[in-house]
């Protein structure tokens, strides 16, 4: 099993910026890929940005390019999401997961096994 914890969500004006963190406990070492995933009321949850374990490939949703970016800390077994230029679009539940298989396929949910708990992201106009 892997455990996944996320802090770092919150209310921010429009155009400011967020870190999360999500910090990974267990069997670390079944996993390959690190993702970000968000939902908004109403919508479905969907991709925003993931990282592989060595933290040498990194994709990201269209809609985050140039606003967002993702690392890891190795010795730490932390994800990061720092995003910058937050629009009010950009509220939502946001959740970090870890998975088995390819960043290849980052982008869809069946990817992970594990999900944190979720964080409140709220960016008011």
């Amino acid at each position: 099993q892997v455990q996944l914890v996320e802090i770092g969500g919150g209310l921010v004006q429009a155009g400011g910026s967020l870190r999360l963190s999500c910090a990974a406990s267990g069997r670390t070492f079944s996993i390959n890929t690190m993702g970000w995933f968000r939902q908004a009321p109403g919508k479905e949850r969907e991709f925003v940005a993931a990282i592989s374990w060595s933290g040498s490939s990194t994709r990201f949703a269209d809609s985050v390019k140039g606003r967002f970016t993702i690392s890891r800390d190795n010795a730490k077994n932390t994800v990061y999401l720092q995003m910058n230029s937050l629009k009010p679009e950009d509220t939502a539940v946001y959740y970090c997961a870890a998975g088995q298989r390819s960043i290849l396929i980052a982008s869809l949910t069946s990817v992970y096994e594990y999900w944190g708990q979720g964080t409140q992201v709220t960016v008011s106009s």
